[in-house]
């Protein structure tokens, strides 16, 4: 390898009908000049009359292809799609060149495909979180989905639009799916309040906007704006604290778990962007509302309908989206998407059996917060009995 030889990454544009015709007079260039191009196969063919008698290699899935790009002792390109630094190969290339002269690497970007989605319909994107699907586990893409007024989700073949439907709750979404993008046979699908019919041409891309909640289409132009505390969903600035005061909740004859316990609860639950939070027994919603407000995608669950109606109050009060469920725990929770953390603030006679059936399910922790003395025995054992570190 020469500490000298050039090494491009160059972006496909996802705008427009042909990428090549998009594709600026650098990226050109630096193709022209390569001993060595590096790509999918869709790429390599999209290129093949601008890289001349370069050798071409085909980036597979294991990235294995972008070894044949960094150890070229003569100019070479890595092909990619959209803005190679943007949920793309860049990040894989760098980690390959530790120790490598710094500044070797010359990137140029293009239109990405999630630019590319919300501009086909003449949307903002600013606002939006994007999340990826492709190659790692899709739960954290479903949280963030679930959560946000408006999420970008780079999908994979084996996690697509009808994959993030199913997993997804039936609250209303406008649904944006790109297929192709940067191809003649580019498209934007449009429908809501459910997602389009597939099946979807590879690759594809999903946008969801919120139809039915303040701030999804016009979410954007809030946070640009700096609203007011009290201005629709908080996508991204969040409580001002936490550990809100009680009077910060409507509830029934000071049934909800009080400011000081719902600090200390929050302080071990952790709620982010990403995670997925049950709230057992949550009476009027305040821990349910406070972690939601941290960015978590939140399920909440009581067997009152009227705390129901309530924590569905409080969570429109503050701004922000809680999947509200009625039924009886630990059974009301078979059917519920796997949690990254679960508060049990109710359950009566039934929360040991609540607290071992929800350490059964969450991936990081389980908080109980108990009222009566007499039970912290039988819960301590529960939590115990099924693997966890009990403190």
């Amino acid at each position: 390898m020469s500490a000298s030889a050039s090494l491009w990454v160059v972006g496909l544009p996802a705008w427009g009908e042909d990428a090549i015709t998009s594709l600026d007079l650098v990226g050109r260039q630096a193709l022209a000049s390569a001993a060595v191009v590096v790509g999918g196969e869709a790429h390599l063919a999209a290129v093949d009359d601008l890289a001349g008698d370069a050798r071409r290699v085909v980036l597979r899935a294991d990235l294995s292809g972008l070894d044949a790009a960094v150890d070229a002792d003569a100019p070479s390109v890595v092909v990619a799609s959209g803005d190679p630094g943007f949920f793309g190969v860049l990040r894989a290339l760098r980690a390959r060149l530790e120790g490598d002269p710094r500044g070797r690497v010359r990137v140029v970007p293009a239109v990405s495909s999630v630019a590319a989605v919300f501009a086909a319909v003449g949307l903002c994107w600013d606002d939006a979180h994007v999340v990826s699907a492709h190659g790692r586990d899709p739960a954290t893409a479903v949280a963030v989905a679930r959560r946000s007024p408006k999420v970008a989700v780079l999908t994979s073949p084996d996690f697509g639009p009808g994959e993030l439907a199913d997993a997804l709750d039936e609250r209303p979404r406008r649904w944006l799916v790109g297929q192709q993008l940067g191809t003649a046979q580019a498209r934007v699908t449009e429908s809501w309040p459910g997602p389009p019919q597939g099946p979807f041409a590879e690759p594809n891309i999903v946008g969801l906007i919120a139809v039915d909640e303040p701030g999804g289409e016009l979410a954007g132009d809030r946070a640009v704006l700096a609203p007011p505390a009290s201005a629709g969903w908080r996508a991204h600035a969040g409580l001002a604290g936490w550990g809100l005061a009680d009077d910060a909740f409507a509830h029934r004859d000071g049934q909800l778990t009080k400011a000081e316990v719902r600090a200390v609860a929050l302080a071990w639950l952790g709620p982010a962007h990403g995670d997925l939070v049950w709230d057992v027994g949550c009476g009027s919603g305040s821990v349910a509302v406070e972690c939601a407000a941290l960015g978590a995608a939140v399920c909440a669950v009581d067997r009152d309908a009227d705390q129901i109606e309530t924590t569905r109050a409080n969570a429109a009060r503050h701004g922000v989206p809680v999947d509200a469920h009625l039924g009886q725990a630990p059974a009301a929770l078979a059917d519920l998407p796997q949690p990254d953390v679960v508060f049990v603030g109710g359950g009566g006679a039934d929360v040991a059996a609540i607290a071992a059936a929800a350490a059964g399910r969450a991936r990081r922790a389980v908080v109980v917060a108990l009222a009566a003395v007499e039970r912290v025995g039988a819960v301590w054992a529960a939590l115990a009995e099924a693997g966890c570190e009990v403190d």
